[in-house]
């Protein structure tokens, strides 16, 4: 068994700086391994007792029996590198840290965190400052976390790793009182050695799990981590994640937590695109959608039906399924002939959805014979069930319809409880129906449904060619001017050999008015007059872009712009293009991001109010010797609220997006070639023409690496 295996489903247990005091922190380990069905050996290590919990208690690691397949230790941070040399002397394989005072205090506790990692040796390293594992399959519980209290603890199909091990705690407790069942939870916290990537690889191969779910609040190694989500979703297996620090000082929160430093929060957002991880938007749908996940049946369509008794809890259910996206049609003629024949009189709405049947008394019979004919009619790929008033005194009554309604390979079925009725939600789970106590859930469960629908994940890139790193129109080192900005010109030049087109310009030199004047005739008849420089980036901000202007004006424009340059800068300018005045073109942004998880392209809405509008998008570069395609920078562009503009929005040209797309391919091409180089590119705007006329690039900014 390697290290993480053991790890996982060890055979014998040592607890390094066990307790005789269950009520302690250092007293739980063993009390929770015994009380919750440990059936390996458990060794209690702890000089000043003889005995703990019935088992013979060991004076120090040496006189162990054996080597441990897993050692829990609860030693101080002080006191714990030693214990850690010791078990890896003796051939333990893995070892749970659950002493903080490492990474998340600062330079000595970093200096302290990679002595542990070298005092482990080979043996691997849950930790430090973590919680622990619990593996519920096998009943084996590695943890101090008190939500082990619980006396009934539910196994399932969820695997979760948490980076924060109160976090654990908080979800197991609550899904045992929703009745859902976990496969592992683990924390891992600071990562000294086992991370994400290694929990999400080994819960892939893991026949017990059947989604992963995930608390983000960094992560360390974006290489692995991506390989281990895509080793996932060709696996069919789900990660649903939910990352904190969204806001500068939730990130602050969660890099002092674990020590680490978190990338932009719209870097996440693409890697999970990229690798098809479905994001948590709130911290409920961190169970809530995996709960609807671990569920066998397939979403086939959009189309949901809503059977309700209670009026308002079916329009607030409507109208999450109606923001997500999906559609809620009124029962055909068969569908509502069918319903109408369960009760006479007038106090059932079947025309419309949601479905509004007054079931008097909520009769048993009744309710079971409406939720089949729903789930029989070809109307509808999925079925929610409004839990009214009724499910707080009898939980059993609809739980029970619900139960002898389900087929293993049938639609989906959902339960939205409108009162606090926390009993339902717990039978329905039980009875394999996911219920939600908020009507925003439900539709987030069935959106993320959608997402793996037919058990393909959506969200992942097709398979990629490999890149090639020498394009048609690569640029050598030697075409680069190295170590230093580069001016428009020159950016755009760059640009050019990389095969993105640039708008038709002539550079004239500072005071040379007449040749100012040929330029501007022979580009125009209008045309744009800037200065040209490697200093300034924002070149309206100093009075340095002049547009729509015509030749016979261009000489005084020139000497005016020679002016106010000096007024802001204090120094005249050294050279100025003349470039051709494009119209009827869409303006978007292409730019380089560089981030801890790796480099993006960010496309938008360009020009001038790039910065106002801040309709943005990042495309995450492969790390894997591919190249991006054209259908995932389409998908991107797609992603975009402006995107409307370039697809013909209200009687406009439709823009040529197939060039523009080239385009950005041929910007990536750029990237991946003068990596390690390039610390910023950026083109904006780039023009957008209608269809079949093609990009052009109309300013750019290029800064090589010293």
């Amino acid at each position: 068994m390697s290290g993480i295996q053991k790890l996982l489903r060890p055979r014998s247990v040592a607890v390094v700086g066990a307790s005789a005091d269950p009520a302690k922190t250092s007293g739980r380990p063993v009390a929770y391994l015994q009380k919750h069905g440990f059936e390996g050996r458990i060794y209690p290590v702890n000089p000043k007792a003889s005995e703990i919990g019935g088992l013979r208690c060991y004076p120090d690691i040496r006189s162990l029996p054996e080597a441990p397949d897993v050692a829990i230790v609860l030693l101080s941070a002080q006191r714990t590198q030693q214990a850690i040399a010791e078990l890896a002397a003796m051939g333990t394989g893995a070892a749970i840290v659950l002493a903080s005072g490492y990474s998340e205090t600062g330079d000595v506790g970093a200096r302290r965190q990679r002595e542990l990692r070298e005092a482990a040796g080979s043996m691997r390293i849950l930790g430090p400052n973590t919680i622990g594992l619990v593996n519920l399959t096998d009943r084996i519980t590695l943890s101090a976390s008190g939500a082990l209290e619980l006396d009934e603890l539910t196994s399932g199909a969820i695997g979760l790793v948490s980076q924060s091990g109160g976090i654990l705690g908080a979800l197991l407790s609550r899904a045992a009182a929703r009745g859902i069942g976990f496969s592992k939870l683990i924390s891992t916290s600071n990562e000294v050695d086992l991370d994400l990537a290694d929990f999400v690889d080994a819960l892939v191969d893991d026949p017990a799990t059947r989604v992963i779910a995930l608390y983000v609040e960094s992560i360390r190694n974006p290489r692995t981590f991506r390989a281990a989500a895509r080793k996932a979703a060709a696996a069919g297996k789900p990660i649903v994640a939910f990352k904190v620090g969204r806001s500068a000082s939730g990130a602050q929160a969660a890099a002092s937590h674990t020590g680490a430093l978190a990338g932009a929060d719209a870097m996440y957002d693409a890697l999970f695109d990229e690798t098809g991880i479905i994001r948590a938007q709130t911290f409920a749908d961190l169970l809530d959608i995996p709960a609807a996940l671990a569920d066998d049946r397939k979403l086939g369509g959009n189309r949901v039906a809503v059977l309700t008794s209670t009026g308002g809890a079916g329009t607030l259910v409507a109208d999450s399924l109606g923001v997500a996206g999906f559609e809620l049609p009124a029962p055909d003629a068969a569908t509502g002939a069918a319903l109408r024949a369960l009760q006479t009189g007038d106090h059932a709405a079947l025309d419309r959805n949601p479905i509004d049947v007054t079931l008097a008394g909520l009769q048993p019979d009744l309710l079971r014979n409406a939720i089949r004919i729903v789930l029989e009619s070809d109307q509808y790929d999925a079925l929610v069930v409004i839990a009214g008033s009724s499910a707080v005194a009898q939980p059993e009554l609809m739980a029970g319809a619900l139960r002898d309604s389900l087929t293993p390979d049938g639609k989906p079925v959902l339960a939205y409880i409108s009162p606090h009725a926390p009993r339902a939600a717990e039978v329905l789970s039980r009875y394999g129906v996911p219920a939600f106590a908020a009507p925003e859930s439900v539709g987030a469960a069935l959106s993320a449904m959608r997402r793996v629908q037919g058990g393909k994940l959506s969200g992942v890139r097709a398979e990629r060619p490999v890149r090639d790193d020498t394009p048609a129109h690569a640029a050598s080192p030697a075409t680069v001017e190295p170590h230093k900005a580069l001016d428009e010109a020159q950016a755009k030049a760059l640009f050019a050999q990389f095969g993105i087109p640039g708008v038709r310009e002539i550079i004239v030199n500072a005071d040379a008015e007449a040749e100012a004047t040929r330029a501007a005739r022979a580009l125009g008849p209008r045309v744009v007059l800037k200065l040209l420089s490697r200093d300034i980036t924002h070149k309206s901000d100093v009075g340095g872009v002049a547009v729509n202007v015509a030749p016979e004006d261009i000489a005084q424009r020139l000497r005016q712009m020679r002016i106010d340059v000096r007024q802001h800068t204090g120094k005249p300018p050294q050279a100025y293009l003349v470039q051709e005045m494009v119209t009827g073109a869409a303006e978007v942004i292409v730019g380089l991001h560089h981030d801890p998880l790796g480099t993006a392209i960010l496309l938008g809405m360009g020009g001038v109010v790039a910065e106002l509008v801040r309709d943005t998008t990042l495309l995450l570069l492969p790390d894997d010797g591919a190249a991006l395609t054209a259908q995932d920078v389409e998908a991107a562009l797609r992603r975009l609220r402006t995107w409307p503009l370039l697809d013909g929005y209200r009687g406009r040209p439709t823009c040529d997006v197939p060039a523009l797309v080239q385009a950005v391919l041929a910007f990536a091409r750029m990237a991946s070639t003068l990596q390690g180089q390039l610390l910023e590119a950026e083109i904006n705007p780039l023009f957008v023409k209608p269809t079949g006329q093609g990009v052009c690039a109309a300013d750019g900014v290029v800064v090589m690496k010293d």
